[in-house]
């Protein structure tokens, strides 16, 4: 059987660490480069129950740029250039003979790309609409039994709305933002309803700390089957909510680390194990 899979590469791109509501000034960027990863031998199925599956990797090297056109018009893309899907040998517990070799596909992961206006722009409030489009650049039926997956094989077109607003707490710099997407997939996937909210906190003047949520609504409107028999990461039908945080170091005015945690406190047809990466960055104000 067929695995579709889903992963939450979408929220690497609405939910970077850049106060991303509000646009960048014409011809300034924020540039990052990215290593991120998921191994899980666990999956939510499609009741929201917990069940075991054949442990299954996701690995890609990506990244993400925010580039000002004007003061309110900005360009937005993620290219994760690198993806790599596997899965680990499976062993008998009693014999330990081997029963099914492992297996693994690299090639480029889905690209997304899209334009941002600033409908407010000011030091109280920022207001923002995007609209994305994920290309489906990916490979969305690698391997022997073409459940390997470095894409959905489908051009999806998600249109979001985000407000922020930066204010002290503790005494200390802070943010909160929030956003409210709704993505139009094809070839049969269901649309999706996406939501999200984050809060920031810096210390230091050099490192900024967030934790974020989001969520993940079905509109159940498609019609690709959303069965699995091991867990995904690219489905139809997926819902979830996840939960993250990451930190972000400036080791000069315009360079960084970052480091970024994620998993999903419940959902269907997802994975249920946390992902992870760490990247660099590069911010010219």
């Amino acid at each position: 059987m067929k695995i579709y899979q889903f992963v939450l590469f979408g929220f690497l791109v609405l939910g970077q660490l850049t106060y991303g509501q509000w646009t960048r000034e014409r011809g300034k960027g924020y540039y990052k480069l990215s290593a991120w990863y998921l191994e899980a031998d666990q999956h939510y199925t499609d009741t929201g129950a917990i069940e075991p599956n054949a442990t299954r990797g996701q690995f890609n090297l990506n990244l993400y740029a925010e580039y000002g056109i004007t003061d309110r018009w900005n360009v937005v893309g993620y290219v994760p250039f690198f993806s790599r899907t596997y899965q680990n040998d499976i062993f008998s517990k009693t014999t330990g003979e081997l029963i099914t070799p492992g297996e693994a596909v690299n090639s480029i992961g889905d690209i997304d790309l899209g334009i941002t206006y600033g409908l407010i722009q000011n030091e109280k409030l920022a207001l923002s609409t995007t609209l994305l489009f994920g290309i489906p650049s990916g490979n969305d039926s690698g391997g022997s039994d073409g459940s390997y997956q470095t894409g959905d094989g489908e051009f999806n077109q998600m249109v979001r709305i985000a407000a922020g607003k930066p204010f002290t707490l503790a005494q200390l710099p802070a943010y909160a933002k929030a956003y409210l997407g709704y993505n139009n997939r094809t070839q049969n996937f269901s649309d999706e309803l996406r939501a999200g909210a984050e809060l920031g906190l810096q210390f230091f003047n050099r490192l900024w700390v967030a934790g974020k949520l989001d969520v993940v609504q079905s509109m159940h409107n498609g019609t690709l089957s959303a069965q699995n028999s091991q867990g995904s990461i690219f489905a139809n039908n997926v819902e979830f909510i996840g939960l993250g945080a990451e930190a972000a170091y400036y080791i000069l005015p315009k360079w960084g680390i970052s480091a970024t945690y994620g998993g999903a406190l419940d959902g269907r047809i997802i994975y249920a194990d946390p992902s992870f990466a760490i990247g660099i960055f590069l911010d010219i104000k």
